[in-house]
């Protein structure tokens, strides 16, 4: 693990990163006060920053996952869908970063096409220069420039998602 982390700076702090998730949570606390949510979580990469995330947002919420893949150069697959019925639901899905929006907006059509109450994205990370599709983030917590990023969820090629805080490659 530690050879990974070679050739990498810190970028976010394990504290840095507990304050943007209570903000995040406290701004939908306040858009969503007196209702329940879905929080829904696409794996793998988000499961670090959803479970902080649900716990710290005080609304009656249920949660699901979904696993979308979209390699480059091909559609959008499906490797596990919903489980709950979100018809008339608020629905919140809870990105860890947002870079190509391929995925979230194939995500975002499917889900729309079950008619909730609402839809909104909640982000950790938004790299606006890589947007491929025109879509942006309802709840950002950091918006963060075009450079790779592992950690607290994020990986390459499956190593780094554990680490605590979130590091990109020096330039």
């Amino acid at each position: 693990m530690e050879q990974m982390r070679v050739g990498m700076i810190p970028s976010i702090s394990e504290d840095e990163i507990q304050d943007i998730v209570s903000d995040l949570a406290k701004q939908i606390e306040m858009d969503y006060h007196g209702k329940s949510v879905v929080m829904l979580c696409p794996l793998k990469g988000s499961v670090f920053f959803f479970s902080d995330l649900i716990r710290k947002v005080n609304l009656p919420q249920e949660i699901d996952f979904v696993h979308v893949t979209s390699p480059k150069g091909e559609g959008c697959r499906i490797l596990k869908d919903l489980a709950i019925d979100v018809q008339g639901k608020h629905v919140i899905i809870v990105e860890e970063i947002i870079d190509a929006g391929r995925t979230l907006s194939f995500l975002k059509s499917r889900i729309n096409a079950s008619h909730p109450a609402s839809l909104k994205v909640c982000a950790l990370l938004d790299k606006p220069a890589r947007r491929e599709l025109p879509i942006s983030p309802d709840y950002v917590g950091r918006t963060i420039e075009d450079r790779f990023v592992i950690g607290y969820g994020m990986d390459s090629e499956e190593i780094g998602r554990n680490y605590k805080d979130i590091f990109n490659f020096a330039q």
